[in-house]
């Protein structure tokens, strides 16, 4: 009998330990391979669980956490050669953090080659920071040593070496996982997995492909805009008649047309390849959100935007296009090859900055983007040629040249002024220098959008603008649309959505009052904000400190509701926006708990007299995320967010069947909160 206690004493004990491990979801091998006498190419191997995912180094900022491949010893002992290589990945569009975020599916593999400088150098260490994400998010920090061979000493020596050996490192994957934990035990956790591998990758290619079909028709109609520049539309007849007059047959002057048009395309599909090409297709992603080139961006379009305001012309040079001229009087198919390169060099002051723009915009898509905006908008331009050639009598239809055309070049500059701050929010927001706030941006749109609309209605003149003594129909038309959305954009200043153009300015919480212009916490004593806390979503009062938020819960006596989050985490905004604005969650998390959100993978350093090595996992504990992540670990055994845990003022779990709830519906969360409430009371 007391052999069959015993035995049942181990095998609890042992499902006890099974549940307690650490939630790993990518597992890693790595190797280090010899490539010369003093070059080293380290590769980290992964195998990523079923539908995780594990983001990219070039997932843009402002959405998951990006990959970081850290060498802790690299000063004076070796120095990279270039940087760190990825497999194949896949980008999909996240609507949560409006972004295509990049990431691993099943398989990753990481590439770094060196070259040591320190003939006594013999081991290699590196850190792996990154995330994973399924229906939870994990914040991951692996260390590895790569140990060099033994003769890399003499290898370094003798130049001549040619021999090239791949060693299986015996590396000591220090499973210091700063940001791992041990799995919820039964019951404590409820994870649901809401969709299939199927329903992912169907997802992922659905947003995928919708996000290149935008850039498509955003192009399509700059391409049309083009057309109705100083620049391009009075070449229509020109080109069309030359066409028409030169060819010995009806049938004739319709195949070369047909050719000009397409040689329009090639032209400008190919200058979306060599912007591919020269860049690649993740470094255009990884660009695009770099702080310093939204900061060019900005500079690049507001130059783009005088230019078609009329302060000067971009030109390319006039020997261009002389040459390219003379060429095309060489007659056949490659004089009318010549013909369309002729116009996309004469007409470069006019579809220049709309092709920069549209480059720019596709760049934060990376892949094909760029090649595909690059088609949609010579689609746009080429098919007039193209149909006036086949259909010369609707040449009668057009209307005439005329000061109506510079009106088109100035309206495009307004669009590009304004697009031009989208950029310098994305630099302010990513450094959060607080600087372009979103009722500053909003502010800076209605001052452009308005002086637009007061240009349309010839309140105001531009320098190449010909006299106006009356507007058309078209023109009061355009202008009434162009107040319409100014007036529509003032209320933002107060606080509304705006969702027709949520993707451009800054999220509502990166404001100067959370609660708009003449509605701030001061002016609403039901919003006044305690010491130390701050207006989190759908103005919940929310504190970010443990010990501020636990001293006033002791105050108002009033449960504690833990919010373990990430600034990065999908799920967690997901829970956010569809979960915490129900309107019976709401009033529970406005008025019956004391709401503490806990930022994992917050980055902010802590004082050096707080920084610890934690007695849970062994690592050191440097930052404020990596506080709250022990914490997290320590205390409730698991490392996923989002998790959200009831206490009492002592730190005890008010839901005893289940401590802790993660990414669930309405309904489930509306019964957690309300039955560890009413726990609190009893």
């Amino acid at each position: 009998m007391n052999k069959k206690l015993y035995f049942l004493l181990l095998a609890l004990l042992a499902f006890a330990n099974v549940n307690a491990q650490m939630l790993d979801p990518a597992k890693w091998t790595t190797k280090i391979e010899k490539k010369s006498a003093n070059t080293f190419l380290l590769t980290f191997d992964g195998t990523i669980e079923k539908e995780w995912h594990l983001y990219s180094q070039f997932t843009p900022d402002g959405g998951p956490l990006p990959l970081e491949v850290i060498f802790k010893n690299a000063k004076g002992n070796f120095t990279l050669v270039g940087k760190a290589k990825e497999s194949k990945t896949r980008t999909a569009f996240n609507d949560i953090f409006e972004v295509n975020e990049t990431f691993f599916e099943k398989k990753a593999q990481i590439t770094q080659e060196i070259k040591v400088t320190n003939p006594n150098f013999t081991k290699v260490e590196v850190e792996l920071n990154y995330q994973v994400c399924k229906d939870v998010c994990i914040n991951m920090e692996k260390k590895f040593t790569f140990v060099l061979p033994v003769n890399t000493l003499s290898s370094a020596l003798n130049p001549d070496t040619k021999t090239t050996e791949t060693i299986i490192a015996e590396t000591a994957v220090l499973d210091t996982l700063k940001k791992d934990s041990l799995q919820p035990s039964l019951g404590t956790s409820n994870v649901v997995i809401a969709d299939t591998p199927a329903a992912i990758e169907k997802t992922a290619n659905k947003s995928e492909k919708r996000g290149l079909l935008s850039i498509f028709f955003l192009a399509f109609l700059g391409g049309l805009a083009a057309l109705m520049t100083p620049c391009v539309f009075p070449m229509i007849p020109m080109t069309v008649s030359f066409f028409t007059k030169q060819s010995k047959t009806k049938a004739k002057g319709i195949s070369n047309a047909i050719i000009y048009g397409v040689a329009i395309i090639l032209i400008y599909v190919m200058l979306g390849f060599l912007v591919t090409w020269v860049f690649g297709a993740d470094a255009l992603n990884a660009l695009s959100t770099n702080v310093w080139f939204n900061v060019i961006f900005f500079v690049l379009l507001v130059v783009f935007a005088a230019s078609f305001l009329g302060a000067f012309e971009i030109m390319l040079p006039n020997s261009w296009a002389n040459k390219v001229d003379n060429q095309a009087d060489r007659g056949g198919i490659i004089g009318i090859l010549f013909m369309a390169l002729a116009l996309a060099i004469v007409s470069f002051s006019c579809t220049g900055p709309i092709v920069g723009t549209l480059l720019v915009e596709a760049a934060s898509n990376g892949g094909i983007a760029p090649v595909v905006g690059m088609f949609g908008f010579s689609l746009a331009l080429a098919l007039p040629f193209m149909l006036f050639a086949m259909f010369p009598g609707w040449l009668n239809s057009l209307p005439k040249s005329g000061g109506w055309l510079n009106t088109v070049k100035v309206f495009l500059g307004f669009l590009e002024l304004a697009l031009a701050f989208k950029f310098l929010s994305n630099a302010d927001l990513v450094l959060q220098l607080h600087l372009l706030e979103r009722e500053v941006f909003l502010a800076i749109w209605i001052a452009i959008f308005g002086v637009l609309a007061l240009y349309l209605f010839g309140k105001i003149t531009l320098p190449h603008d010909s006299p106006l003594p009356h507007i058309s129909v078209g023109r009061l038309m355009m202008g009434l649309l162009v107040l319409t959305f100014t007036v529509y954009l003032i209320p933002g200043l107060w606080g509304a959505p705006l969702k027709i153009i949520s993707a451009f300015p800054p999220p509502m919480e990166y404001s100067e009052s959370p609660f708009g212009i003449g509605n701030s916490s001061r002016s609403n004593s039901a919003v006044i904000l305690p010491e130390g806390a701050k207006s989190g979503p759908h103005g919940i009062v929310v504190f970010d400190d443990y010990e501020k938020g636990l001293a006033y819960a002791k105050t108002i006596s009033k449960p504690i509701m833990l919010d373990f989050t990430g600034y990065a985490c999908v799920n967690c905004r997901k829970m956010e926006n569809n979960v915490w604005s129900d309107i019976d969650v709401l009033k529970l998390l406005k008025n019956e708990v004391v709401v503490i959100s806990l930022y994992v993978d917050d980055k902010r350093e802590l004082p050096k007299e707080q920084q610890f090595v934690s007695k849970k996992t062994g690592s050191e504990i440097e930052t404020i995320g990596d506080k709250w992540t022990d914490f997290m670990i320590s205390t409730y055994k698991t490392n996923t967010q989002p998790l959200y845990v009831l206490t009492d003022l002592e730190g005890n779990s008010l839901n005893q069947e289940k401590p802790t709830i993660s990414y669930v519906g309405v309904t489930e969360y509306e019964s957690w909160l309300k039955s560890g409430i009413a726990n609190f009371k009893k």
